[in-house]
């Protein structure tokens, strides 16, 4: 059976089937998303990232069901009981549940009370009693007392055979799809605290006796409470209210009062507690975990994406300091592409305290390598480094930056790290990239792993191959909107592009190392092992900064190259002058170079790279100073207003470091004037804010904020 993935999911997400169609064929022709998204618009309708992303999402999806009903149908065949009806019903089911619940009555089983009382012979019995006809149930029931089977007496009998009814019970439809609507809409999710496990659990304390509806429950607290089962402080369970759900089974089940019917009804009372109700809560408890999965995951990566293109300083001479006060201030200086020129470590704070040598120390520094930023970590003695930075009068007009240096020991401790730095140890390493934080943020935070730049919520506490993936889609969509200097770029930052992965990355840079910098990006192609396909996915994205053809300079593809030169020729003057002379580009009539593969999209495309080649889609960089009467919470008195950085975001609020080195949470209800749904609907991370304080809790290190305003 030839299977219409494009038309199921162009239905779901309200596309066009042809656009669904040509989009799958790319990405199974090993196009990837950035590429598909930029270069491929007449054939996706212009798509954009996110869409394809579905569409890719939904087709895996798709295929997975598809499986596991092949694998259902084959099974049941191979029993000889997969009727033409039952057929039909398999292959209509669009659900993973309802797939796995018409197989249910045909999943081998493993040994249960029902199959053990049909091996007794009782099977007979339990179908006449489930007619819920009025008889004699005594005599009916004698004559399947069998001591050789095992069936002692009456009372065994019509055990054995409420049995059977409670596991037909279990195994019907209709009555696992109203238990199932039921759990969906009317469950709660309620904790207890593990006796004896007070002193353990404190962090919990909120959770001791929680009780609230699952369908309301925002994720972080049901990823909280599942945590706190996991480390043994909780026990949680998921279920509606009881009483209720039997009355409802008693109304769809129970036809009349009979004796074989109140038989009946002690067996679905049976069915519902010993069989249904742990299925369901189990069905349920991945349900919402799945759910919170995808919401922390994407609160995760809307963090990543935000600290990934946050606005660089650009390339500069950089001086960069890695605070301390015992072992001192590390100091580095890095030319404009990053490179480290010079290292030595100053002593401005107790309990050395060499304050003089240390100013001096800074003032030759920079007027030596000509410095014009200064980038001082935000950690330990963080505040007061650039307190004693800029009281120095320095004979050039430099200024000083805090950098948010979250994840950096990660770095300097880092594989990648030591290959870049083998002869420093960690303390020079973490200034560098201090350093090269601020030159350019996406550069250097490509070498930490994303989920160790502490911009999540409960990130160890979901999936962890689904996060992974996010975040790598995110990075790589990060690095291919920014574009990446070939002649420059790192190998981590290379293996990020569209089609070139780790093992190219390392051919570019070795290529590079031998022949030197790539004049041109046909110059690629001589690299080992990058072939046409690759070439035709990364191209586009990487930039040469000093190419002699100024296209190798933008985002425009290659492949279009051609159509750029026709519109020089056409108005008789060179590509060059085409992006220098906007009166030129104003000349071009684009409907005279639409072509069966060309469309409006591309050429628009192509008209944008020319007004501004190879622009920096970022934000430029903004100065930033923290109150400079506050260093400690002590410092902090309600009601005080305070400039401060929004460092992290989750579903319950914000986190905003305002100088301290213990950020404040703005709660979501004191954001905004009116109710929101999500705290990224009134800031983004690294934003500036005006947080007012609300309550500080100096033993528990706490700082309740309100937000006043952003920047």
């Amino acid at each position: 059976m030839t299977i219409n993935y494009a038309k199921r999911i162009a239905e779901e997400l309200h596309l066009t089937e042809e656009q669904v169609k040509n989009t799958l064929e790319l990405l199974e022709g090993g196009a990837t998303i950035p590429f598909v998204a930029r270069y491929r618009k007449e054939a996706t309708g212009s798509l954009d990232e996110v869409q394809i992303g579905q569409i890719k999402e939904l087709h895996t999806k798709w295929v997975e069901l598809d499986k596991r009903r092949a694998a259902i149908l084959d099974s049941i065949r191979e029993q000889g009981k997969l009727t033409p009806e039952l057929e039909a019903k398999i292959n209509e089911t669009v659900s993973m549940s309802e797939l796995e619940d018409l197989y249910l009555p045909y999943r081998p089983k493993r040994k249960t009370r029902a199959t053990v009382a049909i091996e007794k012979g009782l099977e007979p019995l339990a179908k006449t009693i489930s007619t819920q006809k009025e008889m004699d149930l005594q005599s009916l029931a004698s004559r399947f007392v069998n001591e050789a089977k095992g069936v002692h007496n009456i009372e065994e009998a019509l055990a054995g055979a409420r049995d059977i009814i409670a596991e037909h019970i279990s195994e019907n439809l209709s009555v696992r799809a109203r238990l199932r609507n039921t759990f969906r809409q009317h469950s709660r999710i309620s904790t207890k605290l593990i006796k004896d496990k007070v002193d353990e659990g404190e962090k919990y304390k909120i959770y001791y006796n929680a009780d609230e509806f699952l369908a309301k429950a925002p994720s972080h607290r049901i990823l909280a409470m599942f945590r706190g089962e996991e480390e043994g402080i909780l026990r949680v369970t998921i279920e509606p209210n009881e009483e209720k759900t039997l009355e409802m089974l008693k109304r769809a089940i129970i036809r009349n009062n009979s004796n074989c019917a109140q038989q009946v009804w002690m067996a679905v009372t049976d069915a519902y507690k010993r069989l249904l109700q742990p299925q369901m809560e189990t069905e349920m408890r991945k349900l919402y975990k799945e759910k919170a999965d995808t919401e922390a995951i994407e609160v995760f990566v809307q963090n990543a994406r935000q600290l990934l293109m946050a606005a660089p300083l650009g390339q500069v001479t950089t001086l960069a300091i890695d605070p301390g006060f015992r072992t001192g201030c590390k100091v580095v200086i890095l030319d404009p592409q990053g490179k480290l020129l010079h290292n030595e470590t100053i002593y401005p704070h107790p309990p050395v305290a060499q304050y003089k040598l240390a100013s001096d120390k800074l003032k030759r520094l920079v007027l030596q390598y000509k410095v014009d930023a200064i980038a001082i970590g935000n950690g330990t003695a963080g505040r007061e480094t650039e307190k004693f930075v800029k009281f120095i009068p320095f004979e050039r007009d430099v200024k000083a930056y805090m950098v948010n240096e979250s994840g950096e020991s990660i770095y300097s401790a880092s594989a990648v790290a030591r290959e870049e730095f083998p002869d420093y140890d960690v303390t020079v390493r973490g200034a560098v990239s201090i350093g090269r934080r601020l030159m350019d943020p996406l550069a250097e935070l490509v070498k930490i792993d994303p989920k160790s730049i502490g911009v999540g919520q409960y990130q160890h506490d979901v999936n962890q191959k689904r996060l992974q993936e996010s975040l790598q889609t995110t990075v790589e969509s990060c690095v291919n909107h920014v574009g990446v200097e070939l002649n420059t770029a790192s190998k981590e930052l290379l293996s990020y592009v569209s089609g070139v992965g780790p093992a190219l990355a390392q051919n570019i840079i070795d290529y590079r190392n031998e022949h030197g910098p790539f004049a041109s990006r046909e110059g690629l192609k001589q690299v080992p092992r990058f072939g046409a396909k690759a070439f035709e996915q990364a191209a586009g994205f990487l930039r040469i900064r000093d190419a002699e053809n100024p296209l190798d300079r933008s985002a425009v593809h290659p492949e279009s190259y051609a159509i750029v030169k026709a519109m020089a020729k056409d108005l008789n003057c060179t590509v060059g002058d085409l992006i220098l002379k906007e009166e030129l580009r104003k000349q071009i009539v684009l409907s005279h170079y639409i072509t069966n593969k060309v469309g409006m999209p591309t050429l628009q495309d192509i008209m944008q790279e020319l007004a501004k080649p190879g622009r920096d889609p970022r934000s430029h960089y903004e100065m930033f100073e923290f109150d400079k009467n506050v260093q400690k919470m002590e410092d902090l008195v309600p009601g005080m207003e305070l400039p401060g950085i929004v460092t992290n975001i989750t579903n319950f609020g914000c986190f905003v470091d305002i100088g301290i080195h213990q950020d404040g949470l703005v709660h979501i209800s004191n954001m905004s004037d009116h109710r929101i749904a999500s705290p990224n609907e009134v800031v983004r991370l690294n934003q500036k804010v005006m947080v007012r304080v609300l309550n500080v809790e100096i033993e528990r290190k706490r700082i309740s904020l309100a937000l006043v305003k952003g920047q």
